[in-house]
């Protein structure tokens, strides 16, 4: 399973990253973000040398779904240089996520 992040620890491990990073905004309850969570970790596993995959509950950091205005999840959301450069909406099959960040696993 990928990481957690949390409002704590956000800016250390996502804004601050030397390298892209996938934030995942999931809530336990969303049985869509449970099914696209394995494939994120299969996808972050495969390619841990380009990005890190790391989850977001939403539920436990209301401040960062709100300032990132997260409205549905799962949300995935790409950060390079601490800026948000992709967004992906909704679970989806591994090929198609892989398609999405094509420009980060290459």
């Amino acid at each position: 399973m990928s990481d957690a992040v949390t409002e704590a620890t956000f800016d250390e491990l996502v804004i601050n990253s030397d390298k892209p990073v996938l934030v995942d905004f999931w809530a336990a309850w969303c049985g869509p973000c449970r099914a696209v969570g394995p494939i994120l970790d299969t996808i972050g596993s495969e390619n841990s040398d380009k990005i890190t995959v790391l989850k977001l509950n939403v539920d436990e950091n209301p401040n960062l779904a709100m300032k990132y205005q997260i409205t549905s999840i799962p949300a995935m959301k790409v950060f390079k240089g601490g800026e948000v450069v992709q967004t992906v909406i909704g679970a989806k099959p591994k090929a198609a996520l892989e398609k999405d960040l094509a420009a980060f696993l290459a």
